[in-house]
């Protein structure tokens, strides 16, 4: 998950995890999101699939930095349990289990698709990961800026001060 964006930018579904399957997915993820050069930091829990050496020798290849939760601190990521709160309230949640792993491999993809291109995620000013990932969140907030003060100017006594702060921040912190 890109912190900047919120954006879902790699995800795949196996039935057991790997610092082997780890490693292929950052590659994929970081050639697909042209990140070749760019500094990028690889937040993650301190399970084995993702401090095994092919997973680390993975993060050196590419030049990611990596950088763990403390030991016995569960929530030490919080965009990470906000994505699980996000994906058990979404109007996609199953009723039941999934029957097979394909069934869950496509209602993964499908609460990817939902999340990057239709959520509007209130961290970003309710724009989607998608529109923030691409570049487009600014031109979206200043024509709700336009907007507010259209109708604070049709109608000043609905508005008892300042319209809606729209600005994104420049800048996104992880704990």
């Amino acid at each position: 998950k890109d912190v900047y964006s919120r954006k879902l930018v790699a995800n795949e579904v196996h039935e057991s995890e790997s610092s082997e399957l780890a490693a292929t997915l950052l590659t994929k993820g970081c050639l697909r999101e042209g990140l070749a050069g760019r500094p990028l930091v690889l937040h993650s829990d301190n399970g084995s699939a993702m401090k095994g050496s092919t997973m680390l020798a993975a993060m050196q290849n590419l030049g990611v930095m990596p950088s763990f939760s403390r030991p016995r601190v569960s929530n030490d990521n919080a965009h990470a349990e906000t994505l699980f709160r996000t994906a058990k309230y979404c109007p996609l949640w199953p009723q039941k289990p999934f029957a097979t792993l394909e069934e869950a491999r496509a209602w993964v993809q499908r609460f990817v698709q939902w999340y990057n291109h239709e959520h509007r995620h209130s961290g970003i000013k309710y724009v989607t990961p998608a529109q923030r990932h691409e570049g487009n969140a600014q031109e979206l907030l200043q024509h709700r800026v336009a907007v507010y003060e259209a109708a604070r100017s049709r109608k000043p006594a609905r508005w008892s001060g300042a319209t809606r702060d729209w600005s994104l921040s420049p800048v996104v912190w992880l704990n």
